[in-house]
């Protein structure tokens, strides 16, 4: 968290634009369908849009049919974290990238894959570090 720490308000206000800004500091949302990853094939490591974490690789990316990202596994556990969220009158878990604090969307119980997880993950909370001349 030494990052989340190290920069003020002000700072992530001149580094994300307002839609980013509102997602990762303040746990709004993107309406589904509208993010630039929902549809993402390409090969490559998802990385935290606020501080550069790498978070998901395309290998666990799959179509929920939902309208975000979604994810079967994290790339490496230390770079989440999850926290129960009661906004909105549900109970979901909540993910938030472990280096900057930046909230990155949920995880539910009812995935594909044998991790039975589908990380459900706002576009505007990730950067795709494309792999160069590989396609999904």
């Amino acid at each position: 968290m030494a990052d989340q720490a190290q920069k003020s308000d002000k700072e992530w206000k001149e580094m994300l634009d307002e839609h980013e800004y509102h997602v990762l500091r303040e746990k709004g949302t993107e309406r589904p369908f509208t993010g630039k990853y929902h549809a993402e094939k390409s090969k490559g490591v998802y990385k935290c849009r606020g501080c550069g974490a790498p978070l998901f690789s395309s290998d666990t990316k799959f179509d929920s049919g939902t309208g975000w990202p979604s994810f079967s596994d994290v790339m490496a556990n230390e770079n989440i974290r999850t926290q129960v969220d009661h906004s909105h009158f549900m109970t979901r878990v909540e993910v938030l990238c472990a280096k900057c604090g930046g909230h990155l969307g949920h995880v539910f119980p009812d995935g594909p894959t044998q991790t039975g997880l589908r990380y459900c993950i706002n576009s505007c909370s990730l950067d795709l570090e494309k792999d160069s001349g590989r396609e999904k």
